[in-house]
C-alpha cells in the first residue's frame, strides 16, 4: 500500500488531502503525478527516519520526474539523507546535482558548507592545519553564496565568515 494511503498525524493527512486534491486539479501528466507520489511517500518516510523507503520513493520519482527544477529537490532530499547517514561524499554528490539543475537553492549550498567546516573541524583534530584551512575556505565559498541568495538567514554562518575574516 502506497504510504500516502496510511493513516498518519493529522498534519500528515491534512498534507495528503491538500496535495491529492492539487493533483486532481493541476494539469499534469499520469506521469508527472505518480513521481510527486513517490516523492510525497518519500518525504513522509524521510520525516519518520524510514529512510531505505525514502530512497527507494525518491529514486523512483526521480526515474518518473522530468521537470529540473522538481528533479533538483528529489536530489536534495537524497543529499539529506545522506548526510544523515554520515556518508557526506555522497551527500555533497547529490547537493551538486540539485545545484546544477537549481542554481537557486540555498539549503544545499548551507548542508555543502555545514560538511565541509565538518570536514575542516575533523583535519584539525588530525592535526593537519592546512587542510582544515582548505576545508574551512570552502565552507566559506559556499556560506557566502547561500547567504547572497537569501540575505538574513544563516546568521550564524555570517558569524562565523565575519570572525574567520572570511567575510567580504
Amino acid at each position: 500500500m502506497p504510504r500516502s494511503r496510511i493513516t498518519g498525524n493529522f498534519i500528515d493527512k491534512t498534507f495528503s488531502v491538500v496535495a491529492n486534491i492539487l493533483l486532481r486539479i493541476i494539469p499534469t501528466t499520469s506521469g508527472e503525478k505518480e513521481a510527486f507520489t513517490y516523492y510525497r511517500d518519500g518525504m513522509s518516510a524521510q520525516s519518520e527516519g524510514n529512510y531505505a523507503e525514502a530512497l527507494q520513493n525518491y529514486y523512483e520519482a526521480m526515474r518518473l520526474e522530468i521537470d529540473p527544477y522538481d528533479r533538483s529537490y528529489i536530489l536534495y532530499n537524497i543529499g539529506l539523507i545522506h548526510t544523515s547517514n554520515g556518508e557526506h561524499t555522497k551527500a555533497l554528490e547529490y547537493y551538486f546535482r540539485a545545484l546544477e539543475r537549481n542554481p537557486f537553492l540555498p539549503q544545499a549550498l548551507n548542508n555543502m558548507a555545514v560538511i565541509c567546516h565538518y570536514r575542516g573541524e575533523q583535519a584539525i583534530r588530525q592535526g593537519d592545519s592546512e587542510i582544515a584551512e582548505a576545508w574551512f575556505d570552502q565552507a566559506a565559498e559556499y556560506w557566502k553564496q547561500a547567504i547572497a541568495l537569501t540575505p538574513g538567514n544563516y546568521i550564524e554562518a555570517q558569524n562565523w565568515l565575519k570572525i574567520t575574516r572570511r567575510f567580504e
